[in-house]
């Protein structure tokens, strides 16, 4: 038995939602409560001996989950060139410097570029070649919907300037037709399987590092969107009892007949490593103007984006991942993609109801399965209250908004008022649960809540207001999102979440506490200590 007192206990449950200590019984929390109390309790229940930690006043959470990230892709990111730079120029000074350290002939990636961020906008093929020009080059944009290659990957690739856009993808071409080093959506494949694969070991390896940079961060869950590999590393780090963060993983879509062939459901594992949805795309990304619109970008009159699903043809997969015992998390970012997809979601609604509640739609809706938007980053004013009387949950990542408000405003003007709209929704009645969707991102929640709440970038951009302030929440909203929106999400509300008796013992020591510090030092907010299960994973103090 573990006793924990002199706390300032932030409980995220309505019951007791400010406690001063608690006992950490095995695995859960046994007793929530005030000093006296516990500790009288604990006197009175304890078998043998008890331990009790003097918490000297410093604030605790429940344990934080990230519910949108890339693990593998943000594990294996942390030994790529970091992209993100103020100029395209930088960008290629920094490829230069990891040639020089890298083999010939070996593969150097990179991630983060963003080409409205850079004064010279988009790089070419022949510029990463003058970088670099004994290797192949792949470097992932910010979105992760774009990447620049140079000639060599290309080659590697067997792509030339008569190769064909692929379905759902294309490639960029200079005014000649030739291929110039761009890659958006599914052109990025064509790259991506020429690439040498890591090995289960490596990506496991990774995981294993990222694990104590995340537990500072204060998380200790994540609902993971990466694929088949990271889904095959993350059971050998399980099996040899390395994994110490809970992960809810999900499918993708082109697996589903696999596993609706093995009877594979939502909820099927445990509470470190649990299937979560089938994951779906229904469009592109802001960045490279590939998200789904109803009306054309501003600055390109003829391009509404891509639309890689409409409402008929997941319909149609939602089906077959239903009947299966399967929910969807579906990314949308434009506002036709959120429309498309709400009109799928209102007519699976209905075949829930038929198939699992005697054809009750009410029924279907509060107790069916917890299907998700991914982004939810530009909705119509007509559709922002379906996804609450859907019964769907805004999975949103509160760092997108201050870090895409340039663009949203240059490509979508007013539509950007509902953009990123968390307070829209949490009014309407949905649930939300928040993410990073890091590599995209960092996944430090913290960064989050200082966005969800302040709506402004770190340096206080674009002023004392934040952008469109109508749609900042306070921190306990923000919070909720972090926490008891986020398990509700993965299925996992009623012992994951909030720190409660029977629950889980996952909790975070911090450094200062967020309720009294002022919003713009939300940023600077880390975990001293964090705990999973009632086993300390982290600790500084």
């Amino acid at each position: 038995m573990q006793v924990f007192y002199n706390a300032r206990i932030y409980t995220m449950d309505v019951g007791k939602p400010i406690a001063s200590a608690l006992i950490v019984e095995g695995d859960r929390f046994s007793a929530v409560g005030e000093d006296e109390g516990i500790q009288s309790l604990a006197k009175a229940s304890a078998k043998s001996k008890y331990v009790a930690i003097n918490l000297q006043g410093r604030t605790v959470l429940p344990g934080l989950t990230d519910a949108h990230i890339h693990l593998e892709n943000y594990a294996l990111g942390l030994k790529k060139v970091d992209c993100e730079t103020p100029s395209r120029q930088e960008c290629l000074q920094r490829v230069v410097e990891r040639a020089r350290n890298t083999p010939t002939g070996e593969w150097i990636f990179g991630h983060g570029w963003n080409q409205n961020n850079w004064p010279e906008g988009f790089g070419t093929a022949a510029d990463l070649d003058k970088a670099a020009p004994n290797h192949p080059v792949y470097l992932t944009a910010k979105s992760l919907h774009a990447a620049w290659a140079n000639s060599q990957a290309l080659g590697e690739a067997n792509l030339t300037d008569v190769t064909p856009d692929p379905p759902g993808g294309r490639f960029g071409r200079d005014d000649r037709g030739r291929l110039n080093g761009v890659l958006f959506e599914g052109a990025m494949d064509l790259v991506v399987q020429a690439i040498p694969e890591p090995r289960i070991s490596q990506v496991a390896e990774a995981i294993r590092f990222a694990q104590p940079l995340l537990w500072r961060m204060g998380l200790t869950g994540v609902h993971d969107f990466d694929r088949k590999r990271c889904f095959t590393a993350l059971q050998l780090l399980h099996r040899n009892h390395e994994l110490k963060l809970r992960v809810i993983k999900s499918l993708h879509l082109e697996n589903l007949e696999h596993a609706a062939a093995l009877g594979l459901a939502t909820g099927f594992g445990d509470d470190f490593l649990r299937l979560g949805g089938v994951k779906a795309f229904s469009d592109g990304a802001l960045g490279p103007q590939t998200a789904a619109m109803l009306q054309p970008y501003n600055d390109s009159p003829t391009n509404r984006g891509m639309l890689l699903l409409d409402a008929e043809e997941l319909s149609e997969q939602g089906r077959a991942a239903i009947a299966n015992g399967l929910s969807l998390a579906v990314h949308a970012i434009g506002d036709r993609a959120n429309h498309e997809v709400l009109d799928a979601f209102d007519d699976l609604r209905n075949y829930e109801a038929d198939l699992f509640f005697n054809g009750d739609r009410a029924s279907a809706i509060r107790k069916g399965l917890r299907h998700r938007i991914e982004h939810v980053q530009v909705i119509h004013t007509d559709d922002a209250a379906r996804i609450a009387r859907l019964g769907v949950v805004a999975s949103m990542q509160p760092i997108h908004a201050t870090s895409d408000m340039l663009m949203a405003d240059r490509y979508w003007g007013e539509r950007a008022k509902l953009s990123y709209a968390w307070r829209t929704q949490l009014s309407s009645g949905a649930v939300l649960a928040f993410g990073s969707d890091a590599p995209v991102e960092s996944p430090n929640p913290f960064w989050g809540l200082h966005a969800a709440v302040t709506r402004r970038r770190i340096d206080g951009s674009p002023g004392i207001e934040g952008w469109y302030p109508e749609q900042r929440l306070s921190l306990q909203e923000a919070l909720q999102a972090y926490t008891v929106g986020a398990a509700y999400a993965g299925n996992v509300d009623d012992h994951i979440g909030r720190i409660a008796p029977g629950y889980l013992a996952d909790m975070v020591v911090l450094n200062e506490n967020p309720f009294t510090c002022g919003p713009d030092q939300l940023h600077e907010i880390f975990s001293v200590a964090t705990m999973v299960g009632g086993e300390w994973v982290y600790e500084e103090f």
